[in-house]
């Protein structure tokens, strides 16, 4: 299944909450900030690609650029407004309406997962990306353990920051190669890393003596992982 509309529209609401479904998408947010460079140029564009409540925007508000969200959801899209995004064009990620290489910076954070044809807002991303640009991605991987650690798990447990039940379906996540050559096919070589949170973070947070979560790179790839890149100057 995908996610839809409507089910983005009921969850609007959910995005800012401090131990809400969506704490670890924050916790994602700002570790995908860390790939993001300061602007290189006065009217530079970071493109967030399904920018849902505007999760990312207090991780990059001080590096200099626009910040444009699509999204399909126009709540959400309202509670990005909100919360300092510049602009939010709503749109399907499979066939977003704006021009080639319009972007220094495009970010698609954990979306692919939600869609039927990652593939094609993997190619959408390599399309708006200028030359020189920096791509960055972040998604679940296609193995078992992240589907028992996301849905069996993720979904299930009684706290209220679980991820609302059915959010996931496990036939959409995406091998790390599989997402990296789709990169390269379409103009950007990247690199691939893990992501995990940090044990005594969540540990803390778990028993409220924490206020977040920071997750960091690993060399596994099993669950969580992210990719980055910069595409070439001709």
């Amino acid at each position: 299944m995908t996610t839809t509309v409507p089910e983005y529209d009921t969850w609007s609401g959910l995005w800012w909450q401090r131990r809400g479904p969506f704490s670890t998408l924050r916790w994602i947010a700002r570790a995908r900030a860390e790939h993001i460079p300061p602007a290189a140029r006065a009217d530079a564009v970071l493109l967030d690609v399904a920018c849902g409540g505007g999760l990312l925007h207090p991780f990059i508000a001080g590096k200099g650029y626009r910040h444009v969200g699509v999204d399909v959801s126009t709540k959400s899209a309202e509670v990005a407004l909100r919360h300092g995004v510049d602009e939010v064009v709503i749109a399907d990620i499979n066939d977003i309406p704006l021009d080639d290489a319009c972007a220094d910076v495009v970010v698609a954070g954990h979306c692919l997962e939600h869609v039927e044809r990652p593939l094609d807002v993997v190619a959408e991303c390599c399309r708006l990306l200028r030359p020189g640009g920096t791509l960055i991605i972040d998604t679940i991987a296609d193995t078992l353990l992240a589907r028992l650690a996301v849905i069996t798990l993720g979904e299930n447990i009684p706290v209220t920051w679980a991820a609302p039940k059915g959010t996931h379906d496990h036939r959409l996540f995406i091998a790390p190669r599989t997402l990296a050559d789709a990169c390269a096919a379409h103009g950007v070589p990247v690199d691939v890393f893990g992501l995990v949170p940090s044990t005594r973070d969540l540990i803390a947070w778990s028993l409220r003596r924490g206020d977040d979560v920071r997750m960091r790179r690993a060399r596994s790839t099993g669950i969580l992982y992210g990719v980055s890149g910069v595409k070439p100057v001709p």
